[in-house]
């Protein structure tokens, strides 16, 4: 999105007494005095592995057995820290092997797939998928695996064995968003919800209560469009979601965030802790999504609460 230009009035950001956490989080000092959580350099994730092509002509592979496979993390983050990554090895009748690596979804369809040609036996190779179909587009949130074989239709399936040393393991999880708060939460009262009554306006954003000094990340991935402070908003982060019209807004944050304007996050990304800056009244982030154009750029602040529950259900 374009930049921004004078720094917007922030009217949704006021909480209200109404917004409860118990009173034992209420009472928590901060866990960090200065700087904000722990942060990655700004840049992009390390680039995916390229596609390759089939082998020209015939493709040819022998019997094939796994050696090794492995496939890390568990569970991954779109435009996140890591990708999901396979690192395989094969034993095969054959001196070279012409080899299709498919990422595979819940219901077994092929969502994107990759081509190494002429692999001998033993050889180690890495496969790290961005998270992005063979169309372009971000991949659907859900289970997915990683599938071996030769590209050869009619040859025998690579078939899985468990070596001493290393198990088998080829299933992972792709999410495009994480929950913003890595720690003990809870949704607040009535004044904590899109739309609740302030003077002269209304909350565009929902208030998670947490203690704090509990650690934030990034919903989503991007640019980082302000990272400043505002009377109401006090410490607060803008973030460009990648690939998607959205914007992500976090305020009252304990102190500055390390990321400034201008910089790349990635997501899950810490960003910064809880705080009660500005015009909060209790340990909270405040958090909001707005429809493009943007965020103050002829956007509309849109209610964030039932992202939040779905994001939280897995995170």
């Amino acid at each position: 999105m374009a930049g921004k230009g004078a720094r917007p009035r922030l009217a949704g950001i006021q909480v209200s007494v109404a917004a409860t956490l118990s009173l034992a989080l209420l009472a928590t000092p901060a866990l960090a005095a200065t700087g904000g959580a722990p942060t990655a350099a700004g840049g992009p994730p390390p680039p995916d592995s390229p596609s390759g092509s089939p082998a020209a002509g015939s493709p040819s592979a022998g019997a094939l057995t796994l050696l090794s496979a492995r496939a890390t993390p568990r569970k991954s983050f779109y435009y996140g820290f890591r990708y999901p990554s396979l690192r395989f090895a094969i034993e095969s009748t054959q001196a070279q092997n012409d080899l299709q690596v498919d990422v595979v979804d819940g219901r077994g369809a092929v969502v994107r797939s990759f081509y190494r040609n002429d692999v001998a036996p033993g050889t180690e190779l890495r496969i790290r998928w961005d998270g992005t179909t063979g169309e372009g587009r971000p991949a659907r949130n859900g289970r997915y695996s990683f599938r071996i074989g030769p590209q050869v239709a009619a040859a025998r399936k690579a078939r899985p064995t468990v070596p001493s040393r290393e198990t088998v393991s080829l299933d992972f999880s792709l999410y495009g968003y994480a929950f913003p708060v890595l720690g003990p939460h809870d949704y607040g009262g009535s004044g904590a919800v899109f739309g609740a009554g302030r003077s002269g306006h209304t909350h565009q954003g929902h208030d998670v209560m947490a203690r704090c000094g509990t650690p934030l990340i990034a919903a989503r991935g991007g640019r980082v469009q302000f990272a400043g402070a505002h009377g109401a908003a006090g410490n607060y982060v803008v973030v460009d979601g990648k690939g998607t019209a959205l914007d992500f807004m976090y305020a009252h944050l304990a102190e500055p965030s390390p990321l400034r304007t201008g910089d790349l996050v990635r997501t899950a990304q810490p960003i910064g802790i809880v705080g009660d800056t500005g015009s909060a009244t209790a340990c909270h982030l405040h958090f909001e999504i707005w429809s493009s154009p943007g965020w103050y750029e002829g956007g509309s602040p849109i209610d964030p609460l039932r992202h939040l529950k779905r994001w939280d259900r897995y995170s």
